[in-house]
């Protein structure tokens, strides 16, 4: 295997189209062509991570936050980011980074928490938007049905539980080609009249140039006639946080206690009690103050997640629990999901789990 096979893996997981604008994800470090010797999976890349791969003869590391966040002009060794990238780049190991790719994924970060707490009937919490897009083209009569066949298993044509789904209407087309032209159908220099039907499906916007390679190869034509949309539909699979509901509802000071043991936290800082049960649970892992509204919006009871700063504290309003369990408590288990992934998916290499605690913050 090279690395290139192991991020073909991770972006089925959480494909990078999904990310936030202002994250950088995907490979940071290294050259994807390599020979794979084997994976740590980390939630920091941290010099003792790197050390901790050289150990376990790992060149690829992949780390949930990415050591390359903003604009380098320098890697002299100054910062504790350039250490790792010279050490890194040293020992020949890539760096590849996932975070809101998998923020955003149906299984990722926010599940992973869900099923930790034992929350049931999940949904995603805030739907992303722009992540459907709709091809339409016009295909001779007679073809279209293999059109639609080959583009449905390039991954057209799915909506929630329903799939091979498509518009399709019949109608006259034109079209005249010059001296440099060669139609398939009709002579050059002629217009021609042909019988088509205009074909349309939507499609994940992270397979577009492989929706558009197939259409190009498939189609007959010699220029194909096509138009692609992105639909502003919210993507009910595809988002930030999630919310589910508890077996059974417990008081907020049993909710509290259970969380913090679940998530093994050394503090938890939370806003006032409302004297309520708390039966419907929201999560977001890592920073969430921008969740809170959606949390209210729906009906969450309470409101798990981190990085809440003095004044986020306020927007409860008296309707609503907010926890803020800590960025790393709250993403902890993000390493294990991804292990636990790869280990089914790559069985001919050790994907080992980094023992580096790479949580900055302590609890005195």
């Amino acid at each position: 295997m090279i690395i290139q096979d192991v991020i073909d893996h991770l972006e089925e997981l959480a494909p990078l189209a999904y990310a936030e604008d202002f994250d950088n994800v995907g490979l940071l470090v290294g050259d994807k062509k390599e020979k794979l010797t084997g994976i740590l999976v980390t939630l920091d890349t941290l010099e003792a991570v790197v050390d901790e791969a050289i150990t376990n003869n790992c060149n690829l590391i992949i780390s949930f936050h990415p050591i390359i966040f903003k604009g380098l002009k320098k890697i002299t060794g100054k910062t504790y980011v350039e250490r790792v990238i010279l050490k890194a780049i040293k020992h020949g190991i890539a760096i590849y980074a996932i975070h809101t790719a998998l923020d955003n994924a149906i299984q990722g970060v926010n599940a992973m928490i869900c099923n930790k707490l034992g929350l049931k009937n999940k949904n995603i919490l805030i739907p992303q938007g722009g992540t459907i897009k709709k091809l339409t083209t016009y295909v001779p009569k007679h073809e279209a049905e293999q059109l639609r066949k080959a583009l449905f298993a390039a991954g057209a044509g799915n909506i929630g539980n329903y799939s091979n789904c498509s518009f399709n209407t019949d109608g006259l087309g034109t079209y005249q080609g010059n001296e440099d032209s060669n139609p398939t159908i009709g002579e050059k220099g002629k217009t021609h009249e042909e019988e088509e039907t205009q074909v349309s499906v939507i499609f994940a916007k992270h397979l577009e140039s492989n929706i558009i390679k197939t259409l190009i190869k498939t189609h007959s034509y010699e220029e194909v006639a096509y138009e692609v949309f992105t639909i502003e539909n919210r993507n009910k699979d595809i988002g930030m946080g999630m919310i589910g509901e508890l077996n059974t509802p417990m008081t907020e000071e049993d909710f509290l206690a259970f969380l913090k043991s679940t998530m093994k936290t050394g503090c938890i800082r939370h806003s006032s009690f409302l004297n309520k049960e708390v039966k419907k649970v929201a999560v977001l892992g890592g920073s969430g103050s921008f969740a809170i509204n959606a949390a209210k919006a729906n009906g969450a009871d309470a409101f798990v997640t981190a990085d809440l700063k003095y004044h986020d504290f306020f927007m409860a309003e008296n309707s609503i629990l907010l926890a803020d369990i800590g960025h790393y408590e709250s993403e902890q288990y993000t390493k294990n999901l991804i292990v636990q992934y790869l280990t089914k998916k790559i069985t001919n290499f050790a994907v080992v789990l980094s023992n580096t605690n790479t949580n900055p913050v302590k609890y005195f």
